[in-house]
Formats: C-alpha cells, structure tokens, sequence
C-alpha cells in the first residue's frame, strides 16, 4: 500500500515505515503529524483518485528530527559592468518516518 501526499506544496509518495525528507515543519522530535491531503491512495491494485484529495484517509507520521541541505551557491554577474554577487543559502529539512497509512470505510 502507498499514498501520494501533499506536503507544503510539494508530493511525496509514501509508504509505511518510508523515511522522508520534508520542506521544515516548525514540530518537535517525536511529535505525530498528521496528514490529510492524500492525493492518490494504492491498496493492492485498488486505487483511489482525490477530487483534489480522497476522503475519510490520513496518513500518521512521526518527526525524527531536522536537519540543513548543503549548501547552494547563488552567484549573479553583469557583463563588463564590475558587478558580481555571491550568495548562497541552506535549505532546512525535517526528516519523518510514516507509521500508518490509514482508511475509514
């Protein structure tokens, strides 16, 4: 059984007991999250479509903790004209595991 969630903006398919590396969630270690937005659900061959989510389906998942991307260089330039700019940032992460992928009948 999978499920294609939706996440800050972003899909991620998942399983039970998948760890995954989300967009920061502002929750402690240990904390349950729970997610509503299941876009697409598999049960064996059996699969369900949202319009835009399926209902009566939330997926559990448990924060493991958080953690910084590498780091990513931004450098701009303008031809002939003395401009450089180097930038760069750290994207945050928070890593999850899915415990239960559940489903109300």
């Amino acid at each position: 059984m999978y499920a294609i969630v939706e996440i800050s903006g972003k899909q991620y398919k998942v399983e039970n007991g998948d760890e995954v590396k989300i967009s920061f969630q502002n929750k402690n270690e240990e904390d349950k999250l729970k997610i509503n937005d299941v876009l697409l659900l598999n049960n064996d061959g059996d699969v369900k479509i949202g319009n835009p989510f399926v209902e009566k389906t939330e997926v559990t998942a448990t924060v493991l903790g958080h953690g910084r991307e590498r780091k990513i260089i931004v450098f701009k330039k303008k031809r002939r004209k003395g401009y450089q700019k180097k930038n760069g940032h750290r994207q945050r992460f928070t890593t999850i595991k899915i415990d239960n992928i559940a489903i109300a009948k």
